[in-house]
């Protein structure tokens, strides 16, 4: 199976590192080198792109069922009982920085959660989180990836990620899972 497609329509793209948005024509050649969170990372023939996972058909893919947003938060199978920090990085598992095959938890790059339970038995959850580089132009699309994930859990209505630099990260706060995958250890 090749990796190499030719797009099937123009696709808004991000360029990586930097962050820009960037609209690849329809007929460009690329290459998928990474598949990850249901996202793609590309090269192109002017850099390396992240094609978001609603734009999959233009690369005429599919998007694995796992990193498929939930349709309904009344599907979210993990319903049963109040809201905990375990779901939420679960959750979170499936966000990945375009470059780094290894999800945001298992980076080490989210630190804190808050869950605020209100009145009406919702919860608003706010996360702190970091990335592996202060210049990461990524960042915003991470965090707002991020975001999403946490709101598609049942009874979460609201969701804030916040990029933080204290602690700086490193690479002892990886896990050992993403050690592995990395080739670190």
């Amino acid at each position: 199976m090749s990796d190499e497609k030719v797009l099937v329509r123009d696709v808004d793209a991000t360029l990586i590192p930097h962050g820009e948005a960037f609209t690849l024509e329809k007929g460009t050649q690329v290459v998928i080198t990474h598949r990850l969170g249901g996202n793609f990372t590309v090269m192109g023939p002017n850099g390396m792109f992240r094609i978001a996972a609603r734009d999959a058909d233009a690369l005429e893919e599919e998007i694995p069922a796992e990193y498929q947003a939930v349709e309904t938060k009344a599907d979210d199978a993990s319903a049963d009982g109040p809201l905990t920090e375990a779901r939420i990085r679960e959750k979170l598992k499936l966000v990945f920085d375009p470059e780094i095959p290894v999800n945001i938890v298992d980076l080490g790059l989210v630190y804190n959660t808050e869950i605020i339970e209100d009145p009406t038995d919702s919860y608003r959850v706010h996360v702190d989180m970091t990335l592996t580089a202060p210049g990461c132009g990524m960042g915003p699309m991470i965090a707002d990836d991020a975001k999403q994930r946490i709101l598609e859990i049942a009874g979460v209505n609201q969701a804030e990620v916040e990029i933080v630099w204290d602690p700086p990260w490193n690479q002892e706060m990886i896990s050992e899972e993403g050690k592995m995958i990395l080739g670190l250890i």
